[in-house]
Order: structure tokens, then C-alpha cells, then sequence
């Protein structure tokens, strides 16, 4: 089939995420056929540096052998049981490996497909534990401005990305909005410790008046990623715990993103060094294989829900929860972060990345905050063109980089088998295509 043919069939019968369609009259769609560690490959030869991992969610490269093994020993004994009334050893086994990572802090897993859907459970979670205890007006919740939390109905209560929230806003239960920490709000003189104390002040302020009517706070730990990779201090996070404890608040870590190493620790929490009482979990977690999401919870929140009453238990459910295949996906990832103490040499990968992205762009002239965490670094582009982004991306593809902007936002976050040649050819064209956008 010609690449022209597939690009049809494909504007005809597909519908894309989060795109206007009209747009690949003038923006074509990307034919990929195969992928094999960091690279993309389309069906004329081209290849292209994943420098985004699949949308956030490839870890160890594109067909990875561990993790090609692990599903297809899997595939030969069980595809798929429903999870209610039934279990299976891959479920449990990666339950318990989880639980074992929060130091049991988080030992309950509770099962979906998808980020949004993690979300959507623990925020019905976290209501149903308040009501089981008979707190029965603790029903809103809040969240950091900026927030992306999903766009089901459900998620789209606790994010802030007005071109999600807006447009289905008749649907949405709002919930209510608190500043975020970002460190790019520094007023001259501050540090980031001082943005992050300041944000947490408001929310000291917020929960001091509301806290009866508060089910939980939710938060993206340390990047806010949707609002273009916001980074802020853990300082915010430590306050944060606090003033929920104080205040008789559930605190929900949303590591769908940012967790499975992205920021330099395994959980994204544990550099503030606290815990939730629920924690949402999905992109990396199958290494970006199959989907999978779940939510860690507190015994205490677990608790709350073991009862004779079935109108006491936690009333969801998704047919494909728990699959076995996407359990195994998850399990070799885990050995893969185990066998090659992935934690250790992430931090001389995201060494390399921000020497190498600081050389080529600290001095540019139109590059604002460039800043890291972990394997994720980012900057701003001064620039009032509203079809950046797009320009961007076709040009970066043009130098073999798939870079995909969040506004005027470019960020990298590569898989973590990136070599150093690897990092070197992603800068390279980053800056030919930041140079073909704005000269």
C-alpha cells in the first residue's frame, strides 16, 4: 500500500486524539511501521529520535526483547480473566511490588486501562471513603491551576487547561482552583522555595475556611506537565501534607507522567519525602506497552470500604482491569528498573541531557526558564506565533526528531535507553528546528 494511500484510509476512518482534522489537509499524518529502541521508522526508511516516548509513556525503547518476552510467555498461558470474583498471579505479584516501593505505605492497587480513568477512581474513592464515615458534605475537591488531570467528565472537575475544560463545561462538576507553585511565577528576589511557600499559603488560606466541604487535594508532584512542564520546589508538597492532615483532607499524587523515574526518583513524591493517601499510576507502568492504570491507596482509605454492606464497597469496574498481559508488561518493566539499576544511571542520562540542552540554548535569545527535572527538561519560546507548535513538529521531523510542543513550550523527555550520540542528535534538531521557526 502507497504511504498516500494509507494517509487517506486514515483521514477517512480514524479519528484522531485532541486534533482538528481539518488539520492534515496542510499537516500530514506520520505513517509509522516499525520502532525498534529510541527510533521510529516510517515506510519510505525515515527514522525519527522518539524524544517525547510515545506521548510519555515508553520507558526502555520502542520493541524492547524483556518486554517482548515477558508478554508472549504470557500470551501462552493466560490472555485475559475478569477481575471480579477472580484473580491471577500477575495481578497480585505486581500489587505487591508496588505496595513494597512505597515501603507499604500504598498497599491496596486498585485496577483501570487509562490515566483518566485512575483519576476518575480516586476521586469517587475519596468522596465514598468521607461518606462510609459519615462525612457526607466532604464531596469537591481542589486542584493546582494549570492542573491536567484527564478528559473524561470526572477528571475534567480537577483540570485546568481551559481548551479541554471549556468546551464540555456543562457536564463538569467544577471543582475549585488553587495557585500552583510553578517556579516561573518568581517575583525578582524569590527562589523557588518562596514560590512553593507562597502557593502553599493560599491553599493554608483555601482549606482554613472550606476544609468541611474538601474531599482532597490533587496534584501533579513536582511537573505539572499539560500547562507546559511546570516545574515547582518539593518544598509545595511537604506543605501540602500537612495542611491535609490539619485539615482532614485526602491528598492524591497524579504520577501518571511524572512517576516510574521520570523525575529522578522511582514515585516523584519520594523527593519531598512524603506520602499520599492515594496514588494514580498508568503511561510507564507497562513500559508503554498495553494500557494499564491503577490507584495505590492507604490502608486507612481501604479500610473505610471493607464492610458486610455492599453499598459500603467501592462501586467501579472496567472489563479489562487487571489485565495479565499488561500485568507481565509491567512486571518486566519493574525488572528491567531492578536489573539495571535504572533510578542510578537515569541520573548520568539526565546529566548528559541538560549539559547538552543548556549549551545549545541558555544563551538563545528567545528561550525563557529553561529548566530540569530528572529525564525531563524543558524551555519557553518567546514567541507570539499561534502555530508554533505545528511548525515545530514538522520541522523537527524534517531533522529526524519527533518534538512535539506544548504551546510555546518545547520539551524532552526521551526514552531512558538514549545514548549519548542519541541526546547530541536530538539537540541538533531541536535547535535547526527552533532556528527554521524563528530565525
Amino acid at each position: 500500500m502507497t504511504q498516500s494511500r494509507l494517509l487517506d484510509r486514515s483521514r477517512r476512518a480514524v479519528w484522531h486524539p485532541c486534533t482538528q482534522m481539518k488539520s492534515h489537509e496542510s499537516l500530514p499524518l506520520v505513517p509509522i511501521t516499525r520502532g525498534e529502541g529510541v527510533w521510529l521508522y516510517d515506510d519510505n526508511g525515515r527514522r525519527f529520535l522518539d524524544g517525547v516516548s510515545a506521548w510519555w509513556v515508553n520507558l526502555f525503547g520502542h520493541c524492547n526483547p524483556r518486554i517482548n518476552d515477558a508478554i508472549c510467555e504470557q500470551l501462552e498461558t493466560l490472555e485475559h480473566v475478569m477481575l471480579a470474583g477472580f484473580t491471577h498471579a500477575p495481578v497480585v505479584e505486581l500489587s505487591e511490588r508496588l505496595s513494597a516501593l512505597t515501603g507499604h505505605q500504598l498497599g491496596h492497587a486498585f485496577y483501570a486501562s487509562d490515566g483518566a480513568s485512575a483519576t476518575e477512581i480516586a476521586l469517587k474513592m475519596s468522596m465514598h471513603a468521607w461518606r462510609n464515615q459519615g462525612e457526607t458534605g466532604k464531596d469537591r475537591f481542589i486542584s493546582l491551576a494549570g492542573s491536567y488531570h484527564g478528559e473524561t467528565v470526572g477528571a475534567l472537575a480537577v483540570t485546568d487547561v481551559h481548551l479541554f475544560r471549556d468546551a464540555y463545561a456543562p457536564l463538569v462538576r467544577a471543582g475549585t482552583v488553587v495557585p500552583s507553585p510553578d517556579a516561573r511565577q518568581a517575583e525578582p528576589g524569590e527562589t523557588d522555595t518562596d514560590v512553593a511557600e507562597r502557593a502553599a499559603q493560599a491553599l493554608e488560606h483555601y482549606l482554613a475556611e472550606h476544609h468541611d466541604e474538601i474531599a482532597a487535594l490533587i496534584v501533579e508532584p513536582l511537573v505539572q506537565g499539560a500547562v507546559g512542564m511546570a516545574m515547582y520546589h518539593p518544598h509545595y508538597l511537604r506543605r501540602a501534607r500537612e495542611l491535609c492532615d490539619t485539615y482532614r483532607v485526602h491528598l492524591i499524587a497524579d504520577e501518571i507522567a511524572v512517576g516510574c523515574g521520570r523525575t529522578g526518583s522511582f514515585f516523584a513524591c519520594e523527593q519531598a519525602g512524603i506520602w499520599p493517601d492515594m496514588m494514580c499510576l498508568s503511561k510507564g507502568i507497562s513500559g508503554g506497552y498495553l494500557p494499564l492504570s491503577l490507584v495505590l491507596s492507604t490502608d486507612a482509605i481501604y479500610d473505610c470500604f471493607y464492610d458486610d454492606d455492599v453499598h459500603r464497597g467501592f462501586l467501579h469496574s472496567h472489563s479489562y482491569t487487571g489485565n495479565p498481559l499488561a500485568c507481565r508488561a509491567a512486571l518486566a518493566t519493574l525488572d528491567i528498573f531492578k536489573a539495571d539499576d535504572v533510578i542510578h544511571t537515569n541520573k548520568a542520562r539526565a546529566e548528559l541531557l541538560g549539559d547538552a540542552t543548556r549549551e545549545a540554548f541558555a544563551e538563545h535569545p528567545a528561550v525563557r526558564h529553561l529548566r530540569q527535572r530528572g529525564m525531563i527538561v524543558a524551555f519557553d519560546v518567546d514567541t507570539v506565533e499561534r502555530e508554533f507548535s505545528q511548525r515545530f513538529f514538522a520541522a523537527g521531523l524534517d531533522q529526524g526528531v519527533l518534538l512535539r510542543p506544548i504551546g510555546n513550550t518545547v520539551y524532552f523527555m526521551p526514552p531512558y535507553i538514549v545514548e549519548a550520540d542519541d541526546i547530541a542528535h536530538l539537540v541538533r534538531g531541536a535547535a535547526a528546528a527552533l532556528k527554521h521557526c524563528i530565525g
